[in-house]
């Protein structure tokens, strides 16, 4: 059980709630069964016959029941024939309950439940049986949820017995009665023997506050040690680093930048550390605002390390910061201005020059000299600012003073990764969390629930529209070659277009199948050198490999779009090579670049307004929102057109004609965490929380986690400790094992 199902304590049994109920059905007559329903019958066996099949290797029983109106057959098969034989015996009368099918011309119940009754059996007894709520459990092949079931009830009967003690409630008293909430082993009998369904409904209120309540307080506790901890505090001077970037802007920041900076350079002032998330629209400026702060941090004598996900971002972070400093990015180091400044004490004497700090990349694929170096510039403190890739966080990396660490991307992070980067600072540095992917209000207080949280809602100025259309190749094949007519309008007019695939197409990947489906063909003759056609996951009628970039880079150079200059990029190619094709793009030596979603994050090239998306139903609907950021960067007005052969009812489908009808971020998230559940979107970095909730959904229950959130944080502002709460201690040590305990104590 422990293996497959994580069933390895009496706790663990009781918290395995049922995923659904069915309901047995009304009684109902012989002579008046419906095909394909759930129904239960009273009747007699008439007969029952034990066949053998395949040679003798299997049998099956065959029990004939009649109540006089008709007839029906019920079917065993497997070892338990024998078992079921000696059971339903000729003349017995009982209650039976199954879906009802047909086999033969003849209407039957494939291994249906069933209870025997007694002569004087009362008319009760049959109604209550017919109309019983079953529970139906996570099962695996090892254990069925019949056993479960079974479990369960023996489970259930001996707390009975013993006055349901050793249960902890971790509900303070008040807190239920006022919320109006059952007790706790009350609870636990409805949801595994419900009589009704309201008798659900209140066993589920009950323990989805138990699961936030207890998670609240634990993320409450935590926010309130992290206010304990010290921190040095890091303010900007005034006519020093940060001063001089602002008085270099070309734009004005807008009012969203100005007031999440304001939070920041508030938290990071204090003597504890900052723990915020920043939350932004892709293109909302985030980089710019984490660069406000990397700079106060470097003003303030500190330095600034900046964790992203990959090679390219990390690049491409390095670059933008770079360009955005100008003459600030030199090499002249904060830790030895800060000596020169102590001094004279006067900051008028730091002018020019000498007000920069030095910006480095570490990546894994650096050379042995160049990585020697940039160690070198972290440890002395010649360099201000490290942009970064999971390389950061090596043994081997020391840092003079590091004072801020912002991790870019959160959700693809390891809470490890992120700690081990935070444990270089001599005392815990100030960390800001940065996302692009728009986190529901809910799943913040779920699994950011010690972070305080910051928005960018307001895109810059100069940012343009985007206009989305689905381009439905199987019922309008004509559309696709009007969208390869719009990319060669977009060059025409001096923009460039982004056309992403979700496959690389080299040899090291599966090659395309053979043959695809007559029905589809139109797809084919659309695609440039007729690609074969294949998988949509679950709806997907045939199989085919996703399309490829090498192949569709191929196609469109020698069909729809020759003549212009078409480029190929995806995450195989050698960095020097991906750093060259971006660098051609962006000074728009390239037309069209075909590439994967090594695109997705973090590329900026304003003059690009359009944007393929092949298979786009292959792709998560907030990763279609990221890729569609990347166009209408500029300000010329954006396309983006998502190609799918997906048919008009299609879930598939439905998920991009939501994509078409919004730009709101927040909007798509919602869609995506309800159709894809939490676990998904959120990653593994985010284990420890989702494996305590068994209850709660985070996007359905956003009024009870709201709610407790309110009532834990209140709880651990008058109780830090539990001291008055045992039994709420106990749940959350339950609940904080040792490896969660550590999870939440990384953060």
């Amino acid at each position: 059980m422990s293996e497959h199902l994580g069933l390895r304590t009496v706790g663990d049994l009781l918290h395995h709630y049922p995923r659904r109920y069915a309901e047995r059905g009304e009684l109902t007559r012989l002579s008046e069964l419906p095909l394909d329903e759930h129904v239960t019958v009273v009747a007699r066996v008439h007969d029952a016959r034990v066949h053998k099949f395949n040679r003798g290797q299997g049998q099956r029983l065959e029990v004939t029941l009649t109540d006089g109106s008709g007839r029906l057959q019920l079917v065993f098969f497997g070892r338990s024939v024998h078992y079921h034989q000696r059971q339903l015996l000729p003349g017995k009368r009982g209650m039976f309950a199954g879906k009802v099918g047909v086999f033969n011309r003849k209407l039957q119940l494939s291994h249906p439940d069933y209870k025997l009754l007694d002569e004087d059996s009362d008319q009760e007894t049959v109604e209550q049986f017919a109309g019983a709520l079953l529970p139906l459990y996570p099962a695996c092949k090892q254990l069925s949820s019949w056993s479960i079931e079974q479990s369960v009830g023996m489970l259930l009967g001996a707390l009975q017995a013993t006055g349901w003690r050793g249960l902890t409630d971790p509900l303070p008293d008040a807190l239920r009665e006022q919320r109006g909430l059952i007790p706790l082993p009350e609870a636990f009998e409805k949801i595994h023997r419900p009589r009704s369904k309201a008798d659900i409904a209140e066993a589920r209120s009950r323990l989805k506050w138990d699961e936030a309540f207890v998670l609240q307080v634990a993320l409450a506790r935590r926010r309130a040690k992290e206010t304990e901890l010290p921190a040095v505090p890091r303010q900007p001077t005034p006519d020093g680093l940060l001063d001089a970037f602002d008085a270099r802007l070309p734009f004005t920041l807008t009012d969203g930048q100005r007031e999440v900076s304001r939070e920041i350079f508030a938290d990071l002032a204090t003597e504890h550390p900052m723990h915020r998330l920043l939350q932004g629209e892709v293109g909302s400026g985030k980089t710019m605002v984490a660069l406000r702060a990397m700079l106060a941090t470097v003003d303030a004598g500190g330095q600034a390390a900046m964790l992203a996900p990959t090679e390219v971002l990390a690049q491409q972070h390095h670059r933008s910061i770079t360009e955005m400093m100008g003459e600030l990015a030199n090499h002249h180091s904060s830790a030895k201005r800060f000596e020169r400044r102590a001094v004279v004490g006067d900051g008028r004497e730091l002018g020019g020059a000498e007000q920069g700090t030095k910006v480095v990349l570490l990546t894994g694929s650096m050379g042995a000299a160049a990585r020697r170096k940039a160690l070198l510039d972290l440890a002395t403190g010649e360099a201000g600012i490290v942009v970064g890739t999971h390389a950061l966080i090596e043994d081997k990396v020391t840092f003079h003073d590091l004072g801020l660490v912002v991790v870019d991307e959160q959700h693809r992070f390891g809470v490890e990764q992120r700690d081990a980067l935070r444990s270089k600072g001599k005392q815990p540095p100030h960390l800001l969390v940065m996302t692009a992917t728009p986190i529901p209000r809910t799943v913040a207080m779920t699994v950011f629930g010690d972070l305080e949280t910051s928005v960018l809602d307001q895109l810059p100025a100069g940012r343009s529209p985007i206009a989305t259309h689905v381009v439905p190749v199987r019922d309008k094949p004509h559309f696709l070659t009007r969208a390869w007519e719009r990319v060669r309008e977009e060059t025409e007019a001096g923009h460039q277009t982004y056309v992403v695939c979700p496959r690389i197409g080299d040899d090291e990947e599966t090659a395309p199948a053979k043959g695809a489906p007559a029905e589809r063909a139109a797809y084919e003759e659309q695609l440039p050198g007729g690609e074969t056609d294949g998988d949509e996951g679950a709806d997907s009628e045939e199989k085919r490999p996703p399309l490829a970039v090498l192949d569709i880079a191929d196609q469109l150079a020698s069909g729809p779009l020759a003549g212009l200059r078409v480029a190929a990029l995806h995450g195989r190619m050698q960095p020097e090579a991906k750093d060259e094709v971006m660098r051609r793009f962006a000074a728009g030596e390239v037309d069209v670049l075909v590439a994967t979603t090594v695109i997705e994050v973090g590329v900026n090239v304003p003059n690009a307004t359009g944007m393929v998306i092949m298979d786009a139903d292959r792709f998560g609907v907030s990763q279609l929102h990221q890729l569609r950021g990347r166009v209408g960067r500029g300000s010329a007005p954006g396309l983006c057109l998502l190609v799918t052969d997906m048919p008009p009812e299609s879930p598939a489908r439905a998920r991009l004609e939501a994509v078409a009808a919004t730009l709101d971020g927040f909007e798509l998230s919602r869609i995506d965490l309800e159709q894809r559940r939490e676990g998904d979107v959120l990653g593994q970095a985010q284990s420890g929380v989702r494996s305590s909730l068994r209850m709660l959904a985070v996007i359905d229950d956003e009024e009870i986690i709201a709610e407790a959130r309110d009532e834990a944080t209140a709880l651990v502002a008058a109780d830090p400790e539990l001291a008055d709460h045992p039994e709420l201690r106990t749940a959350l040590d339950a609940l904080l094992d040792e490896e969660r305990e550590e999870y939440l104590d990384k953060g």
